[in-house]
């Protein structure tokens, strides 16, 4: 299941950069460079063979597919949030 799985980090930075919609704010908010960011997007889409961001000039906005991933995704986190401080 693993294999089928992406990376967590690049779970948590797909998050981060589809709420801000700026690769610049969520690497401020994960304290780590823009670049690092934009290399994990990169691998995670390259994972899902699909492209999540339309990058324009200074700016982001998701595809199609990001939107719905999004939609899967931040609940998920939420969850795990809870269950995490329910503990």
């Amino acid at each position: 299941m693993r294999s089928r799985i992406p990376s967590p980090n690049w779970l948590v930075t797909f998050e981060a950069a589809a709420r801000c919609l700026s690769f610049t704010k969520a690497a401020t908010e994960l304290n780590v460079t823009r670049v690092a960011v934009s290399q994990q997007i990169k691998s995670l889409e390259g994972f899902l063979g699909t492209l999540l961001f339309h990058r324009l000039h200074r700016s982001l906005r998701l595809t199609r597919a990001g939107e719905r991933y999004y939609q899967t995704v931040a609940p998920s986190f939420h969850s795990i949030l809870k269950a995490t401080q329910e503990l």
